[in-house]
């Protein structure tokens, strides 16, 4: 039972994490051309660099492999549907992306710099400072990113590209971007606001669509739930 729990609250946590940022999947939709628009000095990256790509509110990663290629895990609901690597090496669409987040099935796939940054800034090994962890060798890093290529599950909260990207460079899968979302849940429940909040939408939604089982029973569990978390 708290094993059933446990994944309930993951599944949650990970479905409002993904709403919270669906600006980050919509931005630069498919058809436009934004990679071909922008110039990078591939000839500053070394192999085995982290390259970040910051969005609207996350930072997509990749390891630099050299050759102007980049290893990166990307959502892909396609690798889900057909093995045709002719359909699934393509640069991957909006749409691809976001139900492939929402099937939870992702790849470790190889792209050229333009298609993995598309368009936007490429920020170089700007992990090791901001977590100040020691990095592995380039060469140890960019081999541990190309024995993970393939296909692998995906998990907003607990495997992403920054999980992968972290692994490879400092040998712990860590997600500061996860565990930055999980404290401002944390916060929100704390708050007893958040109680009061859902109770009052708990007894809102009972007087609009009247006492049943699908509104009585989350106007009780969810206000009770926050209370005994908080």
């Amino acid at each position: 039972m708290k094993n059933a729990m446990l994944e309930a609250v993951s599944l949650v946590l990970e479905k409002l994490l993904f709403i919270s940022n669906f600006k980050f999947f919509s931005s630069g939709a498919p058809g436009e051309d934004k990679s071909g628009n922008t110039l990078y000095e591939i000839s500053s990256f070394l192999r085995g660099d982290v390259l970040e790509v910051p969005r609207t509110h996350l930072t997509h990663y990749g390891i630099y492999l050299g050759d102007n290629r980049v290893a990166h895990m990307m959502p892909d609901i396609l690798l889900a549907l057909t093995e045709d690597r002719g359909l699934t090496q393509k640069v991957v669409s909006n749409k691809r992306l976001i139900l492939g987040v929402i099937c939870r099935v992702a790849s470790i796939r190889v792209d050229t710099v333009e298609d993995f940054a598309y368009g936007a800034e490429i920020l170089v090994n700007h992990l090791d400072r901001s977590l100040k962890k020691k990095a592995l060798l380039n060469e140890e890093v960019a081999q541990r990113a190309e024995k993970l290529l393939g296909i692998t599950p995906y998990s907003l909260l607990w495997n992403n590209c920054e999980h992968f990207v972290t692994y490879c460079r400092f040998g712990t899968a860590i997600s500061p971007q996860a565990d930055k979302f999980c404290e401002n849940v944390k916060i929100i429940i704390r708050d007893q606001r958040s109680v009061l909040a859902s109770a009052v939408l708990g007894l809102a939604s009972i007087v609009c669509l009247g006492l049943a089982s699908y509104t009585t029973l989350p106007a009780i569990f969810i206000p009770f739930c926050l209370w005994m978390a908080g």
